[in-house]
Parts: C-alpha cells; structure tokens; sequence
C-alpha cells in the first residue's frame, strides 16, 4: 500500500495540503462529466483504495464515506454536455477539474492530477496512472466515480426514464445506443458523441 503514497511522500515536506484531481464520465455520451479534488491527511493509510474502476460499486460506496470521513477537504466540479460540444471534451474536463479545486474548503499547495493540467497557479504534477499510483488521485476517482453513478441512478434516470441512464451510466452500450435511435438525443446527450456514434454504424452494414 505505501508505494500509493509515494508522490504524496516526495511533496509532503514542501506541501503539507496535497490535493488529488481525478474525472469520472469522460467517455459517456450522456451526463456531465464530474471532477473531484481531495485533500486527504498526512500519513493517512486508506486500505482498499484504488482506481475506482477496479473496485465493485459497493466498495467504492464503502470507501467513499470512508474518504469524507477523514478527507481535509474535498471539492466536486461538472461540466455539462452543453459545454463539452462548445469546447471540446478534454478542455471541458479540465474545466471541471479546475472547479473541483475552486470547491475545495482548504486551498491545496500542491495538485497530482490524474493524466492531466489544471489551469491554476497552483504548482502541479500530471501523473500517468495516477488512480492507481497515488492514493489522493485514487480517493478522489473514487469520490468523483460514487457521485456521477448517484446521479446516473437518481436524478438524471428519474429526468429520462426510457433510457436507462441508471443502469450503463450514459456510456455507449447497446441498450443506449437503440434507445437513442429510438426516441432521438436528450437535451443532456452530447451531440459531439453522437455524430461518430451513428457514423460508426452506417459503416457497419
């Protein structure tokens, strides 16, 4: 488990509030994509922390109240798909990873940032991996993860029932896609995702 601090472990010394930025819904063709940062204590050691997309929905639940519990601070940031066909999805999430910072109670000294760059003065490391290599990305994947997926099963699937939203969570499984061609795009589909989507399956006959 400690090589999952090892970046915090460099910084720490410097940087005593070190906040992890990771994204959730990034690949989606429905929904916002959600951003967190979290700021966890020094030293602290969250067994079972991981990249979100390894644990089962119901550890990621545990951990994440684990995660609040203990966590310095966290912020959440979301761009809707409005703003990801106005300026692109990678800009829209780094947008919401800035958000996710700005929401943060306690101003960070330092970012690791899961593959990415905040636009911030804050100083900052992009990690490759970085969910599965540092223990902060990690938690806030996970935080970033648990509230996309409530929002999938509650308020977003209770807005467009016919879709499924809470079951594939807006990414591009069968069931969607027919659904899509069936009753057409909501207004929280984004219409950038769509055009390769049904490109992809002219091609296919």
């Amino acid at each position: 488990m400690s090589d999952l601090l090892m970046y915090e472990k460099e910084y720490w010394q410097s940087y005593p509030h070190i906040a992890g930025i990771d994204e959730v819904g990034r690949g989606c063709l429905f929904g916002d994509v959600v951003a967190s940062a979290v700021i966890l204590p020094q030293g602290l050691i969250l067994e079972d922390v991981n990249d979100s997309k390894k644990l089962s929905a119901k550890k990621r639940e545990q951990l994440y109240d684990i995660i609040m519990e203990h966590a310095v601070a966290v912020g959440i940031g979301f761009s809707d798909a409005d703003t990801i066909d106005r300026i692109n999805i990678k800009q829209a999430t780094r947008l919401a990873m800035k958000q996710a910072v700005e929401q943060l109670p306690v101003v960070p000294d330092y970012l690791l940032i899961d593959a990415e760059k905040v636009d911030t003065q804050i100083p900052q490391l992009s990690v490759i991996k970085g969910d599965a290599t540092s223990q902060s990305i990690a938690a806030a994947s996970i935080v970033a993860k648990v509230t996309r997926d409530r929002l999938c099963q509650g308020e977003w699937d209770a807005r467009y029932p016919e879709y499924g939203i809470g079951i594939h969570k807006g990414y591009a499984t069968k069931l969607h896609r027919e659904q899509i061609q069936a009753l057409g795009p909501t207004p929280m589909h984004r219409k950038s995702f769509m055009r390769n989507l049904f490109v992809e399956e002219q091609t296919l006959f």
